[in-house]
């Protein structure tokens, strides 16, 4: 009688608890949005993501605005070039995001390659670098969306930094200036092995 007894209690306490756990973490979660538990992500997500429409990114050159569509349903690394030059790390940056894209092998196609041009215009200083990496899109963002962006980013428009823009035109990683290369193909493998677009 005494063990029925002692059973019993077990299995109210046992009740009680797996009732009580979860309603204490869904109420801690909405406390705590910004909560990661085990991120194993090395850029820092965009939280919510900002959203592009298709006019929102338009060519600057003439290879850009023949290929722009190439944005559409694919990953795409931006690099940002906040000011009118662009400097050596700007450029190093550029070219370490074209290795990066080499070292995805079988996922290649999925993946793109562009340069935001925050002031809008392609400078003459850029044009060496331009003329070398033939495949690169050069694109600028319309007025709404550079808005956006200086709204919504928790780090400043540098250069060196990258963002991440998944293949429906949402702005959803980012990585400050002196990434590691490594870091951002760690994400991008694992976004394209769960991804089942682009």
């Amino acid at each position: 009688m005494i063990n029925q007894q002692k059973h019993n209690q077990r299995t109210i306490i046992i009740l009680a608890l797996m009732t009580a756990i979860p309603f204490s973490i869904a109420w801690y979660l909405t406390k705590n949005p910004d909560f990661q538990p085990m991120a194993t992500n090395k850029g820092e997500l965009i939280v919510p993501v900002i959203t592009t429409e298709r006019s929102d990114l338009l060519g600057v050159d003439d290879f850009s605005v023949k290929n722009i569509k190439e944005l559409e349903g694919h990953w795409v690394i931006l690099n940002i070039i906040p000011n009118k030059d662009c400097h050596q790390l700007c450029i190093d940056t550029i070219h370490a995001t074209k290795q990066l894209r080499l070292m995805l092998n079988k996922d290649l196609p999925r993946v793109r390659r562009a340069v935001i041009l925050v002031q809008g215009s392609q400078e003459e200083s850029f044009q060496p670098w331009w003329d070398a990496d033939d495949r690169l899109l050069k694109v600028k963002p319309s007025p709404a969306l550079l808005e956006k962006i200086k709204q919504k980013m928790t780090i400043e428009l540098t250069d060196g930094m990258i963002i991440l823009m998944d293949p429906l035109g949402n702005l959803m990683m980012q990585y400050k200036s002196g990434f590691d290369p490594y870091a951002i193909k760690s994400d991008l493998t694992k976004l394209l092995r769960i991804s089942q677009i682009g």
